[in-house]
């Protein structure tokens, strides 16, 4: 019997969950008819540096032409920035392709990659879309627990992908535990590091990746300019990598797959230092406040090293979030993520955390009066 097309499509493809971006805020706007703020993405909400608004503009009439495709500038720039050479820098459309591209060199059915259960959910879906096994390690203490994945290594394990600072936690490990980590992973099994949220992460005494790269070269380093830079809607980041992991991925991208736009954008923001420090300062100041406020209404959210606040709330978890949203502040729930009874709160702008804390304040009054909110 003939089968449909649908029905060819690999078992492994068909059972791979969607990925769900956070709720656009022109939808709840338009949905509510209210103003709403959104503090469900990450997003930096002081924006991009004006440099790289203007350098961006000043290409935007060359869109006609398509963009470099060796992208050769922004290489040479990193290059030189990370003390690496061209060759082991990929540029791409943000975090995402450096996730998937990883798993679609290296893994396929018959073999295994690990990442931690409660992180970034593109890591499991990379390692399921490409046909190998996905292997889930439990967190401690909503943190990665790199003792218990360097354990489940086995001689069919390819692939190991974390994240420092997590998400959507917002812990993270120290540069010591990481170098004790990777000199215990087989050098034929790559770790791929992805520090989209590194630059808010100034307490913990990190230290640079590459200094571990260069000793242990079965390492792939994320970055992104979605986040400290401002830059989410340009959709561009970049690897370091080893020559051979670099090489394979480029066969496998698509043509062109940064746009000019982005690129141009991308090598001014570096240039804008003053833009970078003022938004990690800012953050950092306005995380403070935000915790500080979510605990006086009763909540009791974990220590953020990120530009973000996690916060196991309990079984009401979502419908806390629903409240929000129809109050005009849209928050992350987090139960596609592992977490059914928490929440991810960004940190905003004064004005917009202000709008949370005084809607949050009111709502779990209301829950308190009522007995309603359980205890945590």
């Amino acid at each position: 019997m003939t089968k449909t097309i649908e029905e060819l499509i690999p078992d492994y493809l068909r059972g791979l969950p969607v990925y769900v971006p956070g709720k656009p805020i022109e939808e709840v706007e338009r949905e509510l008819k209210i103003h709403a703020v959104k503090l469900a993405s990450n997003e930096n909400p002081l924006g991009p540096s004006p440099k790289a608004i203007e350098a961006a503009r000043k290409v935007l009439g060359d869109s006609n032409r398509y963009p470099d495709g060796g992208t050769y500038y922004l290489r040479q720039k990193l290059a030189e920035r990370r003390g690496v050479t061209p060759d082991e820098i990929f540029i791409s459309l943000g975090s995402s392709e450096l996730i998937d591209l990883a798993s679609r060199v290296l893994l396929r059915q018959g073999l295994e990659g690990i990442t931690s259960e409660g992180s970034y959910a593109p890591f499991s879906i990379a390692i399921r879309a490409s046909g190998a096994k996905l292997v889930l390690v439990p967190q401690r203490d909503f943190a990665f627990d790199l003792q218990a994945i360097a354990k489940a290594i086995t001689p069919l394990t390819r692939v190991i992908y974390l994240a420092n600072p997590n998400n959507p936690t917002g812990m993270a490990f120290t540069g010591s535990e990481f170098k004790e980590f990777v000199e215990s992973v087989p050098g034929g099994v790559l770790v791929v590091l992805d520090e989209a949220y590194i630059h808010y992460a100034t307490s913990v005494g990190l230290k640079d990746s590459v200094e571990v790269y260069r000793r242990r070269k079965n390492l792939l380093i994320l970055r992104t300019f979605s986040k400290v830079y401002g830059l989410a809607g340009l959709r561009i980041g970049y690897a370091i990598g080893d020559r051979g992991i670099v090489a394979a991925m480029n066969k496998l991208r698509t043509p062109f797959n940064v746009a000019g736009v982005s690129q141009a954008g991308a090598l001014a923001a570096l240039d804008d230092q003053e833009h970078v420090a003022r938004c990690i300062k800012e953050n950092a100041s306005e995380r403070e406040r935000l915790t500080r406020g979510l605990t006086e209404v009763g909540l009791k959210p974990i220590r953020s090293h990120a530009n973000f606040i996690f916060i196991d709330i309990g079984p009401e978890a979502q419908e806390l979030c629903d409240e929000l949203l129809r109050a005009g502040v849209i928050v992350r729930p987090l139960g596609w993520m592992g977490f059914p009874e928490a929440m991810r709160i960004s940190v905003g702008v004064a004005s917009e955390n202000d709008k949370l804390l005084e809607v949050m304040g009111r709502l779990m009054a209301k829950r308190a009066s009522k007995g309603e909110l359980a205890s945590r």
